[in-house]
């Protein structure tokens, strides 16, 4: 009997050549969320079967860069920064699902494999990419401050082709960052069979459990966001229409399993 380990590929007689380490994960991060609204009916767009617009606020998005260090409970890991260090962009909107209201991310970038895979089997459709985003100083003069007036730069690239850019200065403190990632995430998983014929080998609804949640300082302000044409993307049509705000914000959180809302039966 095979005695291979992983969470994921490749597994192995150790398991520590698998791509994704194992559970549970822990997440440091420093974020920045541009909330915009859109035409809802390019949100619906974006929803499979079974999912209808959040009655409130149905236009609704949070474009968000992060600049990520995270690890599972091996504290080595934190000593290796190339391990656990990552960034990503990701675009939240809300919607209806069996009768409550999510968050859902309907795009989302990031620069390592290991993220990549991770989000994968959560759920997040995400991609490999270039993210950048000023970071704060506390000496000198070569970057923003967390104070009014503090304005930082975020970028997103994939494919050689500048997907988004902006724009945040910092007005004043705030409590929270936003609303529309601030509700449990639902996602679809999704495997397409081997034989290609348009059938499905994993076809899952799931939400995400975190704990630990600790929120840091947090800050308000005003910002600019474009999206620019790629040949492989489709940003423009949930380009910005009204601004609703942005923020810079520190959050920590953990991760170890979530729930399955829905297993379609494939046999």
């Amino acid at each position: 009997m095979s005695n291979l380990k992983g969470l994921f590929y490749p597994r192995t007689p150790s398991g520590k050549a698998s791509i994704v380490p194992p559970v549970p994960w822990h997440y440091s991060g420093e974020l920045i969320t541009l909330e915009y609204r859109t035409d809802p009916a390019k949100i619906a767009a974006l929803l499979p079967d079974g999912f209808t617009l959040a009655e409130e606020d149905p236009g609704a998005v949070a474009a968000i860069w992060a600049d990520w260090q995270s690890t599972s409970d091996d504290p080595l890991q934190i000593l290796d920064p190339v391990r656990v260090q990552y960034k990503e962009m990701f675009i939240v909107v809300r919607c209806q699902f069996q009768g409550k209201t999510w968050s859902r991310c309907v795009y989302i970038w990031v620069d390592k494999e290991f993220a990549m895979l991770r989000g994968q089997h959560q759920g997040y459709p995400k991609k490999l990419g270039s993210i950048q985003m000023s970071r704060p100083v506390y000496v000198g003069k070569a970057g923003p401050r967390l104070q009014p007036g503090g304005t930082f730069g975020v970028t997103l690239a994939a494919f050689d082709r500048r997907l988004a850019e902006g724009r945040f200065t910092i007005t004043e403190a705030a409590e929270r960052p936003g609303f529309v990632n601030g509700l449990p995430m639902v996602h679809n998983r999704w495997m397409p069979a081997i034989e290609t014929d348009g059938t499905q080998s994993l076809d899952e609804v799931v939400t995400m459990s975190s704990y630990d949640v600790e929120l840091g300082r947090c800050f308000k302000g005003d910002f600019d966001l474009s999206y620019f044409e790629s040949p492989v993307e489709e940003l423009l049509d949930i380009t910005p229409q009204e601004k609703i705000a942005g923020y810079w914000h520190e959050v920590g959180v953990s991760w170890r399993a979530g729930t399955t809302l829905v297993r379609n039966n494939l046999a």
